[in-house]
């Protein structure tokens, strides 16, 4: 099985209304880094 968690981080996050530059801060990571994730650019 492959979980597709970039759909559940794009889906959690518009759901709790954050934008990616907010959850970027929150974690501390790059707005770059958490648009990668969501895309299914970037595994880490």
């Amino acid at each position: 099985m492959h979980l597709q968690i970039g759909a559940v981080i794009s889906a959690q996050r518009k759901t709790a209304k954050v934008t990616q530059q907010e959850l970027a801060d929150f974690i501390g990571v790059s707005k770059a880094s958490v648009s990668k994730w969501e895309n299914g650019v970037s595994q880490s």
